[in-house]
């Protein structure tokens, strides 16, 4: 069997059809830091992990076209003998728990040799530092088998620059939906070499040491909701203050600035729980009560962000959005099976539990879906349009353009929906609204003032 960290051809060319389709995967992929990737190292990834999958494929879009990343999966996943050898071929070893028995956690030695073979060709390894996923935007306790291994790696080099562990924050708009904002934030290189002095006198300071770096660096790459009991308020703090936040740093609303300010709401929520019980208790009060508010109005918080709509406005807006019609009905009616058939796969047929999983299982089946779609419904319109090969041609590139317009209209359409609600709300029902505003702008007031 081939090295695993071979360069294959076909891996290749699998891995640049992936990665193509998971940029456009998300309706803005934003990458910060690329600059911090050298050339030339041994390098350990190591992303926070709240996607599943789409974690590794995001170090994979960023890593060097010429530069194959080997990552640990736990060993649970390798029992079925072909799985096994689809796994090796997209060049995932595996890892084992306690939970995979005992008797297998001796075979973690071998698996650690194999990972310093990889780094001693100059290879690459994607490492999830923090051991387990969860969805929750925080960044859990970190695991030490990433340093066992860099520091075994390093041994080859000494105190000379050698291996290198890259930090990436991994920022998604939302996790499971397609069309949202990804960003990925790579953080400085840990230069492994600096802690090898530390390491001989005393390895379990070193590992602590680097460890500690490494967290603090992903806390600083991510948004990181470092708190056990106040979480769901802190994400809906954070809602309502983002747009406030944004005002106040005076920035635009662009994906990457709405991450800034998230950064900045999440500092002033722990500095709140860390200095201010009173007030961190009576903001958890608020929250709550603003989101059973929402509810109860049937609306999301951003749209009260705004001032109710004129008429005149709402008009206009739905004049514009009859005229595109067509284009919507269009562009679903093209793209109906390819966009939905993953869905109704983890739905109806995977029964997948783990929301954390979803994205990535309807990735996976969306790479298969929509070239197999795609041909059949070319196919089929070739056939009525014989001889107009340059209309076959536009029709093949034509569908996934007129998908992405039709799901942008879909959601101004949403949006459309929500304005006029809220409008009838500011005329027929204006005590609801104006007491779950009072309750979002005293939100707003505590974070403020944090």
């Amino acid at each position: 069997m081939s090295k695993i960290y071979d360069f294959s051809v076909l891996f290749n060319l699998t891995r640049r059809y992936v990665v193509f389709m998971f940029k456009r995967f998300y309706g803005e992929f934003i990458v910060v830091g690329k600059e911090n990737i050298p050339n030339g190292y041994p390098l350990i990834f190591a992303p926070s992990h709240t996607n599943a999958l789409m974690d590794a494929l995001a170090v994979h879009s960023v890593s060097p076209q010429n530069l194959p990343v080997i990552f640990l999966a736990r060993a649970d996943i390798f029992k079925n003998k072909t799985t096994a050898k689809f796994l090796h071929f997209a060049k995932i070893m595996p890892i084992f728990r306690i939970r995979d028995g005992i008797e297998n956690l001796g075979k973690n030695n071998d698996i650690f040799l194999q990972c310093v073979e990889v780094l001693d060709n100059n290879k690459a390894l994607g490492i999830m530092p923090e051991g387990n996923q969860e969805i929750e935007r925080k960044i859990r306790p970190i695991v030490k088998g990433i340093f066992r291994i860099a520091f075994a790696a390093q041994t080859k080099y000494g105190n000379l620059s050698g291996v290198k562990i890259i930090p990436i924050g991994m920022d998604y708009e939302d996790i499971v939906k397609s069309n949202k904002p990804i960003i990925i934030n790579i953080g400085k290189p840990i230069e492994v070499s600096e802690y090898m002095n530390s390491y001989a006198d005393n390895q379990v300071i070193a590992t602590n040491e680097i460890r500690d770096l490494l967290r603090d660096d992903l806390s600083n790459l991510t948004v990181d909701l470092a708190t056990e009991k106040y979480y769901e308020c802190f994400v809906t703090a954070i809602e309502v203050a983002s747009g406030f936040e944004l005002n106040e740093l005076n920035l635009p609303d662009k994906a990457r600035n709405r991450f800034v300010a998230r950064q900045k709401i999440t500092e002033k929520l722990v500095g709140l729980e860390k200095n201010d019980p009173e007030n961190i208790s009576k903001l958890d009060s608020l929250c709550t009560e603003y989101e059973n508010s929402l509810k109860r109005i049937k609306l999301k918080n951003k749209i009260l962000e705004q001032n109710v709509p004129e008429f005149s406005k709402l008009l206009l807006e739905g004049i514009g959005l009859f005229l595109t019609l067509p284009v919507f009905i269009i562009g679903l009616a093209l793209n109906f099976f390819p966009f939905f058939t993953p869905v109704f796969v983890r739905k109806y047929i995977f029964k997948t539990q783990f929301t954390g999983f979803f994205s990535s299982l309807q990735f996976g089946l969306g790479i298969i879906t929509f070239p197999v779609f795609y041909g059949i419904q070319t196919l089929i319109f070739g056939l009525t349009v014989t001889g107009l090969w340059w209309a076959v041609l536009l029709f093949f590139f034509a569908q996934y353009p007129l998908g992405k317009m039709s799901l942008n209209l879909y959601k101004k359409m949403r949006k459309f929906i929500a304005k006029i609600r809220y409008r009838k709300l500011q005329m027929k029902n204006k005590v609801e609204l104006d007491e779950a505003k009072s309750i979002r702008n005293q939100i707003i007031n505590i974070i403020s003032n944090a």
